[in-house]
């Protein structure tokens, strides 16, 4: 099984550019373990991304 970590960044830009004003620094560099590589990802797969991102970081805020 290949497994691949690259930046959110990274993601956004090859998936859904679109999002990637709405994205704030601190979630655009966040590190994301792809189970089968940047491949084999769908747009689908990477707005599930985003909003896991988005949701987990307003949960840090809140605790900090």
């Amino acid at each position: 099984m290949l497994v691949e970590t690259v930046r959110l960044a990274t993601i956004v830009m090859k998936l859904t550019p679109q999002m990637y004003p709405f994205l704030k620094p601190t979630e655009l560099e966040s590190e994301i373990v792809l189970r089968n590589g940047l491949a084999a990802l769908e747009a689908e797969d990477a707005m599930e991304i985003i909003q896991y991102s988005i949701s987990k970081h307003q949960k840090d805020a809140f605790l900090h």
